[in-house]
């Protein structure tokens, strides 16, 4: 069933996409850049105040919302020149549609230290047989942080959690002090997938890499089952989760945003970078972030080694679509550059810029601390590994396991969390057997 975004934007796209066309044509105001988008509201609103500071009055930039249904940009007529991809390993899937980028776009971005993280994704061989960028990385993702009330910790003396085994010690302090530990957006299935991807990069490392780079499978890999069997017994609880399982399956992240910092329903939320601006307007200042816990395990499964903390990112690239017009190719590489997403940042907030060569872009605290860990040590870093899998990593692939896993084990009981691997699993081998 498709989301409510993605509802929206298929309907914000026949309206955009059929009026903007024909006034530019019956006003004749020149060349138009039809740039799809997933985002919408403030995120869309946010886009438009950087292409209106580019703009050169050259050409027009129409931003057209796809929401969630982004890849029906390619078989949409007549097709947007610009896609915005929030799934970057979506590149390969649809190179046979698309122009390698001007070797501007990409000299801008160097050097950098995230290069080899996005290459791999980016750089693909053309039907010349030569390698070349065909995406430019616009912004990138953190997806390792909890948002928490900050007050809640320092009224009960409860420190954040630096590991996991802190973490379920934490948890059972406060559903003691009756106050729901997470909110989960089950709705948004990439959300939960984020959630088992740090842990599974937690727990190993070595393993991660092997599963993205398809030498290994999920449904016999090790490790994924120690990830769902620490992530089901964090879920498990009795009054673990804000309004429990049945509201967690139809919350997205924004609304699992105020479940935590509106309604104080719970008190952390895993989120990325993005939900920065709903948690300002909802904490009013009481607010923190933390890393995601290093992964020890719990008691029962301790993790061999002591666990590490993991840091996974994702991110938007944009793409050419073929034939692309001078006016496309300009605008990405007007994008490429460090002070392209200065408007987003300055005025409205959840924006880590991919292009890190403007020392002093304008984040806030939290954020900077988020941007200097992707610069720091950048050999640390994982891509998030749904979007690595192709197919098996989405919507109906590893997106529903992840949600089904959520519906078998969340507040039913320890008891409940080996038979709920044991499904998982076994789906994914169903899903990996039909992907051949």
């Amino acid at each position: 069933m498709p989301s409510r975004r993605a509802f929206l934007g298929a309907a914000a796209l026949a309206a955009t996409t059929a009026g903007c066309s024909s006034a530019a044509d019956l006003l004749n105001l020149g060349p138009t850049v039809r740039v799809a988008v997933n985002w919408s509201g403030m995120e869309l609103k946010a886009f438009r105040s950087v292409t209106s500071g580019l703009s050169k009055g050259d050409y027009r930039v129409v931003p057209i919302p796809f929401g969630d249904e982004i890849a029906l940009a390619f078989r949409t007529t007549p097709r947007p020149d610009v896609v915005m991809l929030p799934q970057p390993g979506l590149v390969a899937t649809y190179l046979d549609e698309l122009e390698p980028l001007p070797e501007r776009a990409v000299a801008a971005l160097r050097p950098w230290p995230n290069e080899a993280l996005w290459r791999e994704l980016l750089v693909q061989r053309g039907p010349d047989d030569i390698s070349r960028w065909y995406g430019m990385p616009f912004k990138i993702t953190s997806k390792s942080s909890v948002w928490y009330r900050q007050a809640l910790f320092h009224e009960n003396g409860f420190p954040v959690p630096q590991r996991w085994s802190d973490w379920v010690a934490l948890n059972e302090k406060l559903r003691r002090l009756g106050v729901r530990p997470l909110a989960l957006p089950g709705a948004d299935g990439w959300m939960l997938t984020d959630f088992f991807e740090n842990v599974l990069l937690g727990c190993a490392p070595e393993a991660y890499t092997n599963l993205a780079g398809h030498r290994a499978r999920l449904s016999t890999e090790p490790a994924v089952e120690q990830a769902l069997t620490l992530l089901g017994r964090l879920w498990a609880p009795p009054e673990t989760l804000a309004g429990g399982v049945r509201r967690s399956l139809v919350q997205q992240y924004s609304d699992a945003v105020v479940e935590v910092f509106g309604h104080h329903r719970a008190a952390m939320v895993v989120a990325p970078d993005f939900v920065e601006p709903w948690v300002r307007d909802y904490a009013h200042g009481d607010f923190g972030i933390v890393t995601f816990p290093a992964v020890d395990g719990d008691q029962a499964h301790p993790v061999r080694g002591g666990g590490t903390a993991p840091l996974v990112v994702g991110g938007d690239v944009a793409v050419l679509t073929a034939p692309a017009s001078e006016a496309a190719r300009n605008l990405v590489e007007l994008l490429a550059g460090s002070q392209a997403p200065l408007p987003w940042i300055r005025g409205y907030g959840g924006f880590l810029a991919a292009n890190q060569h403007d020392p002093g872009a304008p984040y806030s605290s939290e954020l900077r601390e988020l941007a200097d860990q992707l610069t720091g040590n950048p050999q640390s870093i994982r891509f998030d590994l749904s979007d690595r899998l192709g197919p098996l990593g989405g919507s109906e692939g590893l997106w529903q396991v992840v949600q089904k896993f959520l519906r078998d084990v969340g507040e039913r009981g320890e008891d409940q969390v080996p038979p709920a691997v044991d499904r998982a699993l076994a789906r994914l081998g169903e899903l990996e057997e039909l992907e051949g």
